[in-house]
């Protein structure tokens, strides 16, 4: 279905580029997100998914390399021997994550539901691969015909959800070598499809996970005053670290404790020996990340200790915030407009969620866009990471039309 005239100007503007997604592949593309929307795999465990990106690859000319993880692809398209294509300068990246999450599929009516128990496409990682899939086949077809002057490299990165994210091992294995800009899209279901978020600046939130083990030596609970209270020393360290971090960091810079998990004890008379909690820490700034495991491990030894418990910490690093390049934000925003019009962008707010996307912006500039995927005029919002996650899915060609766009201006088109 086209939807060309919801945005004033947009038909006109997706003339001046070539690249638009012929109505054949936009419908093998729906088909190729709800098959893996079907068959979710887990990080590092993406072999089905993995398998199916490299066929369709390889049914299309190209040569796509599989990570050497076991899963996920590179692959480069164009560079060919023709004297006036350039291959000299960086290339452009464009980034998929191709994992799943380990949550059931809630949704009750809809025929491509997960076949997996306990595993589902809830983050739009499946329509995130089908985007670079199709920009990919798309500009493989220009290449053809000659009219690709400038290499593009597609990387299909395994592990976004697994802390630290597998962008880390995508650059271990040289999925940046050459690379000069890269850019990603992430689903975003308070935005309309046909329309996407853009923002200069952080755009994610750093996100890191907390486990930490809290000991005493137990006791009656007739006789508390005796022995360490430990399930009050972990109520304590639950409800006064967030508050009390917050009060040794600059409160603009977001850092936020929260709790996921509390196990202790087994019978209402017994004080445990023994207590876990588990959470996030999130933070909007990358100085205050950085001071994060510090202040952290500070306070809830002063908390824990008030209470004569002692704290074991495990403070695993995750990733940093997505901080988006202001040029290669420029050339998103070029690329939607030419292809859909200045009207089809807005502006978008920095998340609080985490994107191993940040990794790769460490090493070269880049920009991640918000891809609208609400169906528009549709009341409420299926929210990221819950059972019921659906997308409309005109944001494929949307993310598939920005791509190409991206490309080529990026090229000099």
């Amino acid at each position: 279905m086209s939807r060309e005239s919801d945005v004033p100007g947009a038909e006109s503007a997706a003339e001046a580029l070539p690249g638009a997604l012929p109505e054949e592949l936009r419908t093998e593309l729906i088909a190729f997100r709800r098959d893996l929307h079907m068959h979710p795999e887990l990080g590092n465990q993406e072999f089905r998914t993995t398998a199916a990106i490299k066929a369709r690859l390889e049914k299309a000319g190209l040569r796509p390399r599989v990570l050497d993880t076991g899963t996920g692809l590179v692959c480069d398209i164009g560079g060919g021997d023709l004297p006036e294509r350039d291959t000299v300068r960086p290339m452009l990246a464009l980034r998929a994550d191709i994992d799943a999450l380990p949550i059931p599929d809630t949704k009750s009516s809809c025929a491509y539901r997960s076949t997996v128990p306990d595993r589902a496409h809830a983050c739009g990682h499946d329509v995130h691969t089908t985007v670079v899939l199709g920009a990919g086949l798309v500009l493989a077809e220009l290449d053809r015909q000659g009219r690709l002057p400038h290499p593009v490299r597609l990387i299909f990165q395994p592990a976004e959800e697994v802390l630290p994210g597998g962008a880390a091992d995508a650059i271990e294995s040289g999925v940046l070598d050459g690379v000069g800009k890269i850019v990603a899209v992430h689903c975003d279901p308070k935005v309309d499809a046909g329309r996407i978020g853009l923002r200069h600046g952080p755009i994610t939130s750093a996100c890191d996970r907390l486990e930490i083990s809290l000991d005493g030596p137990g006791g009656h609970t007739a006789r508390p005053h005796l022995t360490t209270d430990l399930v009050t020393a972990t109520a304590k360290v639950v409800t006064e670290v967030p508050g009390l971090i917050a009060r040794r960091v600059d409160a603009r810079s977001g850092l936020a404790v929260t709790w996921g998990r509390i196990e202790s004890g087994h019978t209402c008379n017994v004080i445990p020996q023994h207590a876990e909690l588990s959470g996030t820490v999130r933070c909007l700034d990358l100085e205050a990340w950085r001071q994060a495991p510090d202040l952290v491990h500070a306070a809830i030894d002063e908390i824990a200790g008030l209470h004569r418990a002692k704290s074991v910490i495990d403070y695993i690093r995750g990733v940093p915030p997505v901080v988006n390049d202001p040029e290669v934000t420029e050339l998103l925003r070029d690329a939607m407009s030419a292809r859909r019009g200045a009207l089809s962008i807005e502006d978008t707010e920095q998340s609080l969620g985490g994107e191993d996307f940040s990794w790769y912006l460490e090493k070269v500039p880049g920009a991640m866009a918000r891809l609208g995927v609400r169906t528009p005029g549709e009341r409420g919002v299926r929210d990221l990471h819950q059972g019921d996650f659906d997308v409309d899915e005109f944001a494929i060609t949307v993310g598939v039309e920005l791509f190409t766009a991206a490309a080529l201006l990026d090229a000099g088109i």
